[in-house]
């Protein structure tokens, strides 16, 4: 709600009856509206802007010769959590790259400790200089066939639906459950059909489709392939095309994004880690490279930004115009999207605005997660009864797993991997202090020749997840990240050779984000070591629990046929 006072003040401004608070001068500015390059000066006052396009004075003056103004960008899904920093880490990482709002799920928090990671999440939001929309974490734990460390009821939802920073129900992932009309996934669609609920439905078509977006379900941002993109955007979906660190569909997606289309498809990350946005970019990084493949320019930043905006109903930003929230960035290369200055809510974003921010809230609450009793190699010994085995098959750069049937060497009642033609074994340990359980199971694609990796980081509940091609060495891994609380590690002739501590949750580090882009490297080169060549062998182990992408995952209780949606034998 604005004062008439001042309505008064910006009035004033606008009509260049008094200077305005801050002015871009002499610039060239995107109407993403009219998709046209216009001229001239760009009044701010407070945090909106007042005029563009006339000549106003300014108390502080910005030169913007040579310069392109652009609407903040909008990140339209993300868990910062990913990014394994903390979310005042997180701002100070992607602000200066152009993001100014994004709208997150805390979910893989919330899976270790339920409704204080929401409150954590919202003591954040409330602080930081970007502006962070919370989602509500629809599905914790997201199935039933996982053990988490917490669980969200509609109880607990409904205390935080009313937050400023709320925006709406997170991405339903548990879409059997829709499909089932369980009561539980009822309950919750029935609380949030006033708002805005975010989908998760890789695949899915036909009659499926139709009843899934019926159920009040307006977005997806898991789609792998034209045809499933135009498929959901003639059913009146929003799509996100995502660019995240493992899951990276903007260069199969991107030129889906035309006139007729731009306002119904929007950018966003999911899961990126710190190394990433160093080396690429946050949303710039999707904004050039869509360039690049072929997107009009105006197309890209808005998708960027007004489209993303809309989605969430945020219809204060995302256009550079009088009466909208200034959030500019100000590019020395329109097309390759080199960000030159940030504005947000009208001030000049600088290492002095991350350090006048007010303290960061503690998250002392989740650390010591990491709660149950070490391992023996024998932990991982896989008894059966068939030499036929079901098998896990990567895809590089993809949650989407394939279901092999290979048979392995068996002795009549144990079975091993395959190791020199690359099908290792696979363990999820469950590590919140409600049970032992061992998922066991068998895996191709991580080329791993000597050693194991191991991680804490294994959405959506975030369970240790270990393969290799010894149990010594697996054993080895596990154990040292139940000592340290969490984290990223590589094991080699019993003896750990990479370690990455993430003590918050066991999901994220303490560290600046520059520190842990520099580790995450560390423990990517010793992952090499074992002979891995994937790029991100831990985030590709770290979605092999997730229960709700096809076609086969495993979890604590064993392996899942997505598309059973049940437990299976290995």
């Amino acid at each position: 709600m604005v004062s008439r006072n001042e309505l008064k003040v910006r009035i004033s401004q606008a009509l260049a009856e008094e200077p305005a608070d801050l002015v871009i001068k002499n610039v060239d500015f995107l109407s993403v509206t009219t998709g046209e390059m216009l001229h001239g000066d760009i009044a701010l006052c407070g945090n909106f802007i007042v005029g563009t396009g006339e000549n106003y004075c300014g108390k502080v003056e910005i030169d913007g010769a040579g310069m392109t103004a652009v609407p903040g960008f909008v990140d339209a899904h993300l868990h910062i959590e990913s990014s394994m920093i903390t979310p005042y880490e997180f701002e100070r990482c992607v602000l200066p790259r152009g993001t100014t709002t994004a709208v997150c799920d805390p979910h893989e928090m919330c899976n270790v400790k339920g409704i204080e990671a929401l409150k954590y999440f919202f003591k954040c939001a409330n602080q930081m200089l970007m502006d962070l929309r919370v989602q509500l974490s629809s599905c914790v734990p997201a199935t039933h066939m996982e053990t988490s460390g917490a669980k969200l009821n509609i109880g607990d939802l409904l205390t935080m639906k009313n937050q400023p920073q709320c925006s709406g129900l997170a991405e339903f992932m548990n879409f059997p459950g829709v499909l089932m009309r369980l009561p539980e996934v009822l309950e919750k669609l029935e609380a949030f059909s006033a708002q805005n609920i975010d989908g998760h439905c890789p695949l899915l078509s036909g009659k499926e489709l139709n009843a899934y977006i019926a159920a009040g379900i307006k977005n997806d941002h898991e789609c792998s392939s034209k045809e499933e993109a135009f498929n959901k955007l003639a059913k009146g979906m929003r799509v996100f095309i995502r660019e995240g660190s493992v899951a990276k569909n903007l260069h199969e997606l991107a030129t889906i994004i035309n006139h007729n289309t731009v306002a119904f498809t929007a950018f966003c990350t999911d899961d990126r880690n710190p190394l990433e946005i160093a080396a690429e970019g946050h949303l710039d990084y999707l904004i050039r490279t869509a360039i690049e493949l072929g997107v009009e320019p105006a197309l890209a930043y808005r998708a960027a930004s007004r489209s993303g905006a809309e989605a969430f109903a945020l219809n204060d930003r995302g256009i550079i115009a009088p009466g909208y929230r200034a959030d500019i960035v100000l590019l020395s290369d329109y097309r390759r999207c080199q960000v030159a200055k940030v504005i947000k809510n009208g001030q000049i974003i600088s290492d002095e605005s991350f350090a006048q921010r007010a303290a960061e809230p503690s998250a002392d609450f989740s650390r010591k997660s990491i709660i149950r009793n070490q391992v023996k190699p024998n932990d991982f010994r896989i008894v059966s009864k068939t030499a036929t085995t079901r098998v896990i098959e990567i895809i590089p750069n993809s949650l989407i797993t394939n279901d092999l049937k290979i048979d392995l060497p068996f002795d009549g009642s144990e079975k091993n991997g395959l190791p020199e033609q690359d099908i290792l074994k696979v363990a999820v340990l469950a590590r919140h202090g409600v049970n032992e359980n061992i998922g066991r199971g068998f895996v191709k694609g991580f080329g791993i020749k000597s050693g194991a990796i191991a991680s804490s980081v294994g959405h959506d509940s975030h369970n240790i997840c270990v393969t290799g091609t010894s149990e010594e060495d697996m054993a080895t891994a596990v154990n040292a990240l139940i000592e340290v609380g969490g984290g990223m590690c590589v094991a080699q002739n019993g003896k750990i050779i990479g370690l990455l501590e993430l003590p918050i949750a066991g999901i994220i580090s303490d560290l600046p984000f520059e520190k842990v882009a520099d580790q995450l490297r560390m423990i990517r080169n010793k992952a090499a070591e074992t002979g891995c060549p994937l790029d991100e062998p831990f985030l590709q182990l770290a979605f092999l629990p997730l229960p709700v992408i096809p076609f086969l995952k495993i979890t604590d209780f064993g392996l899942v046929d997505v598309t059973k949606f049940e437990i299976v034998e290995t």
